[in-house]
């Protein structure tokens, strides 16, 4: 029984956390390792749930927060990170299970608060009111972020269009 119950959560979250990770830790590895965790605390706390969607807002919860504790300890602050990595090397970067998309690669190089909003609401189709309640935040702070998330994001599409003419 415990086996299916394995089996089922890594059917329905685990590319969801690895997706959800990578946007934050920008390592494949890493992102890996954070969705192995949060299947780990499934198993492990077998927390209630109310609902699907309650228990996907959790998965997805726990693993920005386990992304954060990451990106804060001393062995990444120590590290070279991805974002060392040259456009030519980003760009021959492929991760399973995600489709080859130069747009996520740029919202990966903003700012955190605009690449969790933009990805959980153009990748993973959540609303404003969703993304409020995984992140905590207020929905006018989401609204906010995702304005100044398209804006960034346009800015930088702008610089590599200039770039590659």
């Amino acid at each position: 029984m415990m086996q299916s119950r394995l089996e089922e959560y890594f059917q329905k979250y685990y590319k969801v956390c690895c997706r959800v990770a990578f946007t934050l830790v920008k390592n494949q590895a890493d992102a890996e390792d954070v969705a192995q965790e949060v299947l780990l605390r499934l198993m492990v706390y077998q927390p209630e749930f109310a609902g699907e969607e309650h228990e996907k807002a959790w998965t997805i919860r726990t693993a920005i927060n386990l992304c954060k504790d990451l990106l804060k300890s001393k062995w990444h602050k120590t590290t070279v990170g991805m974002e060392a990595v040259s456009l030519e090397e980003w760009e021959a970067f492929e991760m399973p299970d995600l489709e080859k998309d130069d747009t996520l690669f740029l919202v990966m190089e903003l700012p955190e608060q605009y690449r969790s909003c933009l990805y959980l609401f153009y990748y993973e189709d959540y609303s404003i009111r969703e993304i409020a309640k995984v992140l905590e935040k207020p929905e006018n702070t989401i609204k906010t972020n995702l304005k100044r998330g398209r804006e960034a994001l346009r800015q930088k599409l702008l610089e590599r269009r200039i770039l590659c003419h």
